[in-house]
Parts: C-alpha cells; sequence; structure tokens
C-alpha cells in the first residue's frame, strides 16, 4: 500500500478505521481500503456490461487490497431507503437472470442438507424443553420456551410438510433459474443509492440475496412491503418462492450464558423471529 502511496502521489492526513476497511483521508477526497477476499474486477465488468452499475469503483489494486472510491452516506428515512433496496435488488436480479442445467442429484443434495437441519432443530428444541421442565423453578430464559413450545413444534412441523412439498415441485427439472446474488444484503451494506461489500457475492438462486436480506433486516422495516414490491417486479417461481419461505422460518438456536437477563431477551427476540415470520408468509399461504 505504501509504495502504490508513492507511486500514485497520495498523501495521508487521517485513517479511520471500521471494522475491516480503513478509511484514508488524503484532505482532498477519501478513499476506501479492504483487504482482497474475492476478486471483483470481473463482477463488475459484467454488472457494467449488463446496465447496473450500483456498486463503489475500484479505484486501484495491489496484490491483496482493492482501494475504491469514498462514498458519503445520505441521510434518509429507512423506510425510503428500503424502498430504494428492493429497486435495485430486482433490477440486479433481472439484468443477470440466466439457466443452469442442473441433475436429480444437486436437488437431491439440497434436500438432504435442508432436511438434515431440521431434524437437528427438532432435536434441539426438545432437549431444551426436556431441561426446562426437570428445573424445579425454571429459569425465565426456558419459561419462555416452554410457553411457546407449540408455537415452536408448528413450525418445525410447517417446515418439514413444506420442504416435501418443495422435493415434489423440482424433482423432474432439469434447469434451475440463477442470478448473480449480492450474498451479503443489508440496509447497512446500502449507501447512496449503491451496495457495497460484494466480498461474497455467487450466482446462485435469487431466493439467496431475499434469505440474506430478511435475517439481516427484519425488524428495521416494514419488511411485508419489501417482498411485496419484489415480487412485483420480479416474481419468484412456486419452487422458489416455497424454498425461501422455509429458510427464513427456520427457527435459531441459541448460546447461553451465565446473564439469565440476557439470555431471556435472547430468547424473547427468537421467538418474535418466529411470530413475525409467520405474520409475513401467511398471506401467501392464504392466497
Amino acid at each position: 500500500l505504501s509504495e502504490l502511496f508513492r507511486e500514485k502521489n497520495i498523501t495521508t492526513k487521517k485513517i479511520t478505521i471500521k471494522k475491516d476497511v480503513r478509511i484514508i483521508d488524503t484532505g482532498s477526497k477519501k478513499l476506501v481500503i479492504k483487504k482482497r477476499e474475492k476478486d471483483q474486477s470481473k463482477l463488475f465488468a459484467y454488472l457494467l456490461s449488463r446496465s447496473f452499475d450500483f456498486f463503489p469503483k475500484i479505484l486501484y489494486k495491489t496484490d491483496n487490497y482493492d482501494i475504491y472510491e469514498y462514498i458519503k452516506d445520505v441521510d434518509i428515512p429507512r423506510e425510503e431507503r428500503a424502498l430504494d433496496i428492493i429497486k435495485l435488488t430486482t433490477l440486479l436480479h433481472r439484468k443477470t437472470t440466466f439457466h443452469k442445467d442442473v441433475d436429480e442429484d444437486y436437488y437431491k443434495e439440497i434436500y438432504e442438507n435442508i432436511s438434515s437441519n431440521i431434524n437437528y432443530l427438532e432435536s434441539y428444541y426438545n432437549n431444551l424443553f426436556d431441561k426446562a421442565l426437570s428445573e424445579e423453578y425454571i429459569r425465565p430464559s426456558l419459561y419462555i420456551l416452554i410457553i411457546n413450545s407449540s408455537l415452536i413444534k408448528a413450525n418445525i412441523s410447517f417446515l418439514k410438510r413444506e420442504l416435501e412439498k418443495w422435493y415434489k415441485m423440482i424433482n423432474d427439472l432439469d434447469k434451475i433459474r440463477v442470478v448473480y446474488n449480492h450474498n451479503n444484503l443489508s440496509i447497512d451494506h446500502f449507501i447512496n443509492n449503491k451496495f457495497i461489500s460484494w466480498d461474497k457475492f455467487l450466482v446462485d438462486s435469487p431466493v439467496i440475496d431475499l434469505i440474506n436480506l430478511y435475517k439481516n433486516d427484519y425488524n428495521k422495516y416494514d419488511f411485508s412491503l419489501f417482498l411485496n414490491e419484489y415480487f412485483k417486479h420480479f416474481e419468484l417461481l412456486d419452487y422458489e418462492k416455497t424454498l425461501l419461505f422455509i429458510m427464513i422460518s427456520m427457527p435459531k438456536t441459541y448460546d447461553f450464558t451465565n446473564n439469565e437477563l440476557d439470555n431471556t431477551i435472547m430468547v424473547s427476540k427468537s421467538i418474535s423471529y418466529i411470530e413475525d415470520t409467520n405474520k409475513l408468509i401467511r398471506p401467501y399461504y392464504s392466497k
């Protein structure tokens, strides 16, 4: 980096470190330096060829680092920003859609992985219920789980049923629709109408971006608004929508600590997640 700065005559007045990013203030402008996890040059060139330029430009490169233009954030209401994310996510998916040949092993592997995860969650929660009932005085965090056990069990039954339905839908398909996924979508990775942090991009089902966005942002704005608008501009196929609802409906596991207040808050939030997700997807099943 020092060699590059000398070569390009870049002066450093101030360095701000935010997580894995360094923001260099040269006095006349700012630069963002990030260690390269995945080469994004070809990705950005492809997106430009598809008339999609809503990403930061790479100004310089070294063997290990990318140096980007600095994008100044604009203070706009969260709901308005969410609508902008909808518009650009659907645009990204529409511009990069194509179909990929797959065989039955492709779907079988997905099915088996999800099924294994659901079975693990069922066993995990049953063990927590047994543990709670074995306590003479049930601690608050486990008490919340016990009084919501029917909700959790119903949720796991739903997952099992929907997974079987999904597997029947795709059993005879020899192609799958794929798009370029940002794969780290969040309102925090959206600045001044551009998506940042493309390190995890991949080519896969469009539901990948929706799953990540929901898990990152489900309680930050009205996600039903996002989903309704997305479907208007990029309608998911039935098997895609079913897979999306399965993946966002997975209940969470817990990292319990010795702080029971923190444990209680954590479990309460996870129950709220299940309830909010049920409320989000219920209208699509009533239709």
